[in-house]
């Protein structure tokens, strides 16, 4: 299988070697065509976005008004904050320059000549691997205004680093603008969607790190190509990124629609000690989990995922074996996001904390099977009443993981006293007895 976006060339990451094998060839042919036909070739190829939406790329791009007095941004997000997901980077590691090419493409087809790349904080390696390769490209004269005289257009784009500060909610797009713009990173409220008022109320177009190193191959070898890789409505490679409990964890780069299964016994080299699967998380931890025992002929593409009860989110597949204690897991996933949570919107803020400590309560042993149905309750409460994804993101792990591992978390929690009671009652007291314990039933 051809990869696309990791291709097996050595040393790749040197713009020498990149140009002798074909690197910018495709913005060359790009610059041949009008930008409509560039929007229509990416519709056509039915790539979709990497980030978690998976929304369609050409589409996105058409949204970006054709006239305008106002500058054009595109924003690349290469925030990658999900727990579970490590793939951008190896792109920032490994081949900087076709993502360069991409973004060069990307501005040409909707007229933007600046670029930011918002990479997380904490990839102080990556960024400055970036920032070698977008200081090289000024020099040979693929960015900025020497483009003119490369590629022979009157076009060109300039390319800027953005150092995130180690907030999550920054990979949402629009709080990936606010935190550009030097603001706190709150989400916005849309609409005005980006591509009509975006980065400082001008049209944004913001595209995953992922999505963006796909186009260059598309245009240098066509949309039917890509279009006939992987799943038919979900086409092209994944990086997928898994961890957890296999032999062989890493990154790997494969046609999308791969049966699950395939993936964790045949290329990621099975469970440690051939042991049971208890739960898989398939694309980051935000997304929801799926049982061990029924894994069979799940694919890895947007369309059977959703079928399953999940979604393909970044592609971070967490493998769970037999002994591993979910409600930990839940607890973590959960603490992990009621830190990250803005505190913007009401049921967040508030809903996160909430379900924190209800686990927090099962982890003491304090916690009773109302505890379940009351994290349930939390859960969908907060589930589409916020801004952003992120009260989602929080909520699904929580409400998909009691409804699908209940017989699990029961064994964490204290049988409930149920004390029967009268018809008629006048007065009753009880002492030394949890309330929170007890069901009264007449």
């Amino acid at each position: 299988m051809e990869r696309i976006v990791l291709p097996e060339i050595p040393n790749l990451n040197q713009i020498d070697v990149y140009l002798q094998n074909g690197g910018f060839e495709a913005a060359k042919k790009a610059f041949s065509q009008s930008p409509d036909d560039i929007i229509d070739q990416v519709k056509k190829s039915g790539l979709r976005g990497r980030g978690g939406a998976a929304f369609s790329t050409g589409l996105k791009w058409s949204f970006m008004p054709k006239t305008t007095d106002m500058p054009k941004y595109l924003c690349i997000n290469g925030d990658e904050s999900e727990p579970g997901s490590f793939k951008d980077r190896q792109i920032f590691e490994y081949n900087p320059f076709q993502l360069i090419e991409g973004v060069i493409i990307a501005c040409y087809a909707i007229g933007a000549n600046t670029a930011y790349l918002y990479i997380r904080g904490e990839y102080h390696k990556w960024i400055k691997l970036m920032q070698q390769a977008i200081d090289t490209a000024y020099e040979k004269g693929y960015l900025g205004e020497k483009m003119k005289n490369t590629f022979g257009v009157d076009f060109y784009c300039d390319l800027y680093i953005h150092k995130g500060a180690g907030a999550y909610i920054c990979g949402e797009e629009s709080s990936l603008m606010n935190s550009i713009e030097g603001k706190r990173g709150y989400p916005r409220v849309k609409p005005p969607f980006p591509a009509q008022k975006g980065l400082w109320g001008c049209p944004t177009t913001i595209n995953n790190v992922e999505t963006i190193t796909n186009v260059p191959p598309i245009i240098s070898k066509g949309w039917e190509w890509f279009s006939k890789i992987g799943a038919p409505k979900h086409p092209g490679t994944l990086l997928f990124g898994i961890s957890g409990h296999v032999n062989k964890p890493g990154v790997y780069e494969l046609p999308t629609g791969i049966l699950l299964t395939e993936l964790i016994y045949d290329v990621a080299g099975g469970v440690p000690g051939n042991k049971k699967i208890k739960c898989v998380i398939p694309g980051g931890s935000s997304m929801p989990p799926l049982r061990g025992d029924r894994l069979e002929g799940v694919r890895m593409d947007a369309e059977s995922l959703k079928e399953a009860g999940s979604a393909i989110g970044t592609g971070g597949v967490i493998v769970m074996d037999e002994d591993t204690n979910l409600l930990k897991v839940l607890l973590r996933i959960t603490h992990f996001y009621h830190h990250e949570s803005c505190g913007q919107c009401t049921p967040c803020r508030e809903g996160t904390g909430w379900m924190e400590k209800i686990l927090k309560r099962i982890d003491q042993g304090n916690g009773t099977s109302k505890d379940l149905d009351l994290l349930v309750s939390v859960a969908q409460n907060i589930e589409g009443n916020t801004i952003c994804a992120l009260g989602d993101a929080a909520a699904w792990p929580v409400k998909f993981m009691i409804q699908r591992f209940r017989d699990e978390f029961e064994k964490y929690v204290k049988p409930q006293v149920v004390i029967p009671v009268p018809n008629k009652v006048h007065s009753m007291r009880f002492t030394k007895i949890a309330l929170d314990d007890i069901v009264l039933k007449s």
